[in-house]
């Protein structure tokens, strides 16, 4: 088995657009995603779904 090289899959982090400073940590591939990532996630502060942004 082939051995994975670390910055395929970096760590990123990603902040919630709402301005709470909620973060989420997840990792993602460079080479399927290589522009910044926006998911919707739960935010715990204000308790509803909102964007979150990958941060660098």
């Amino acid at each position: 088995m082939a051995a994975r090289h670390p910055d395929h899959r970096p760590i990123i982090k990603l902040r919630s657009t709402a301005g709470t400073g909620t973060t989420y940590v997840t990792r993602k591939s460079r080479r399927n995603n290589p522009d910044r990532l926006i998911l919707k996630k739960y935010d715990p502060a204000i308790r509803r779904h909102v964007d979150f942004r990958e941060e660098r």
